[in-house]
């Protein structure tokens, strides 16, 4: 990582917290974590607590995400929230992760359509990429990479394609798959070299240097700096660590200290 790029620290609380519980939670962090110019701190609570946390957040010192929208901006959808719904309470959405491509089937249509709609209405959209156990074990890891790569893009213009984040998140590594175990630096700096190789061919080599290329996969506040070091690799997407103060604060105070 450069010294100029900017670092990613994404809470995803998934399907965690209630609206009070989150508010208490981000109390916490508030006292805790102070602003940076050089590391971004993005929280993603569901969907029920963003609007009460849009107004309690100091956004100097963090960002709300969106863990999931509706691509439509508003129509006879029931039970749909639709990211026009959402301006104004978020910056950033997250889009194309592993628990909805595979246990609500996402499609990658859906997942681009997603990202065209994120884009259209002033949001950063966080697209997130990997491949399986068996698509690794079976030697297409570079070709899952690029597929989701191309079909979640396929909608971008080269204007709009710098206002992206990508997170790489091996989907053998989350913590939520039982069979899942650490990914080892090589494992990521192949998949970062993947994800710019293809944006540089793409949209040209300066796009493909520039984008900021996340990393996910059972990261805590023990992996978290090896992580980092990884030449690259421009923040973190974190899942169960981010629900526990002390280990979420130390990753972002790791960050920082990285950074200076």
């Amino acid at each position: 990582m450069t010294s100029t790029r900017k670092t990613y620290i994404i809470a995803n609380w998934k399907m965690n917290f209630t609206p009070g519980e989150a508010s208490l939670y981000l109390h916490r962090l508030e006292g805790r974590i102070k602003p940076s110019r050089n590391v971004q701190v993005i929280l993603a609570p569901s969907t029920v607590s963003l609007q009460p946390l849009s107004l309690q957040i100091n956004r100097r010192q963090f960002k709300l995400a969106a863990q999931n929208f509706y691509w439509r901006d508003y129509g006879a959808f029931t039970g749909e929230t639709s990211v026009s719904q959402l301006r104004g309470f978020v910056d950033y959405a997250i889009i194309g992760h592993s628990e909805r491509r595979y246990i609500f089937n996402e499609s990658e249509e859906d997942i681009a359509n997603k990202v065209a709609a994120a884009l259209r209405n002033n949001l950063i959209p966080i697209l997130c990429i990997g491949e399986t156990a068996m698509e690794r074990r079976d030697g297409e890891t570079a070709a899952a990479i690029y597929s989701q790569l191309a079909n979640g893009l396929h909608e971008v213009s080269k204007e709009d394609i710098s206002k992206l984040i990508i997170a790489y998140e091996p989907v053998w590594a989350i913590s939520s798959n039982k069979n899942a175990h650490a990914a080892k630096p090589a494992d990521i700096d192949e998949a970062q070299a993947l994800v710019r190789k293809h944006i540089s061919k793409v949209y040209g080599k300066g796009v493909g240097e520039s984008i900021p290329v996340l990393y996910g996969g059972s990261v805590d506040h023990l992996s978290a700096g090896g992580y980092l070091s990884i030449e690259g690799i421009d923040g973190l997407l974190i899942g169960g660590a981010s629900l526990i103060a002390d280990s979420f604060c130390a990753i972002v105070e790791i960050a920082k200290g990285m950074k200076s």
